[in-house]
């Protein structure tokens, strides 16, 4: 059964009051400034759980703008678990970036490790400057990097990135959003990525050529579809549910997409996520 989870990075312009008005890089730097200091990381990472589980998750994705390697202390580490487990949430993967020198990945992914998961989704340059290390890192720890399809436009690009894979523990994180931002559609792309996926973004946008992202079934991405090309492929790894608007509240719309994905696989709200 395919764990679904909540992208935490669904709240990139929380901290601007959904008025994020200079790009993606103004909520990062804005949410790693609220959640950073010790003293009240507890009680604002408490908030962000409990408004996840009043979603209806049970698993999320932790966005490195709420828990970042860079700055993530064995204090911060371990509050964050005592607060998970309280609200009974597990967590999916570490998401965002993982530097660019063997040092920041391996911080990056001691963190996962930390939190309970061998996945990474998202990037780091470091696998094109020095792919060795990386492998290197991901066996040591037991970790896999799930590379998220920003720049690339296609499948093939990704599969390019991927290489070999080595031995399963690279390959991708399928953002179907940014597929559609390129113009690709998302199904063929999965299906063309296919036992190379290791985690999915599942994401709808509402043109190609840019990026505003909505509830599912609003937009050009035939989200159905998609879950359907990933059961035929047989994938029993997790689903991300991302909308990560900037300039609203998308908790409403994150709900609502929750309620289809659940029925699109089959899953009661009580035996899913778990």
């Amino acid at each position: 059964m395919n764990r679904i989870s909540f992208m935490s990075a669904n709240y990139v312009a929380r901290q601007l009051g959904y008025n994020m008005t200079q790009g993606w890089e103004q909520g990062d730097k804005a949410t790693n400034a609220h959640f950073e200091p010790l003293e009240t990381f507890p009680e604002r990472f408490e908030e962000l759980l409990i408004q996840v589980r009043s979603l209806g998750f049970h698993a999320m994705d932790i966005w490195t703008g709420h828990l970042n390697w860079r700055w993530a202390t064995p204090e911060h580490i371990a509050a964050a678990l005592g607060l998970l487990r309280q609200h009974g949430l597990s967590v999916s993967s570490l998401a965002g970036g993982f530097g660019s020198t063997p040092d920041e990945f391996e911080s990056a992914c001691r963190l996962a490790v930390a939190l309970g998961t061998d996945i990474l989704g998202g990037i780091t340059p470091l696998l094109e400057r020095d792919r060795e290390s990386v492998l290197c890192i991901l066996r040591e720890y037991g970790v896999r990097l799930a590379v998220e399809n920003h720049p690339e436009r296609t499948p093939e690009d990704m599969l390019a990135k991927i290489g070999d894979g080595g031995g399963g523990i690279i390959g991708t994180a399928v953002d179907t959003g940014w597929y559609a931002t390129h113009g690709y559609n998302a199904p063929r792309a999965i299906e063309a990525l296919g036992e190379n996926i290791l985690h999915v973004h599942l994401k709808d946008i509402r043109a190609p050529g840019g990026h505003d992202t909505c509830r599912y079934g609003e937009g050009i991405v035939p989200v159905e579809e998609c879950v359907r090309a990933l059961q035929r492929l047989g994938y029993s790894g997790g689903i991300s549910v991302e909308h990560e608007p900037e300039d609203r509240d998308p908790s409403e719309d994150v709900a609502a997409s929750l309620r289809m994905l659940r029925a699109w696989l089959g899953q009661n709200v009580d035996a899913s996520d778990k």
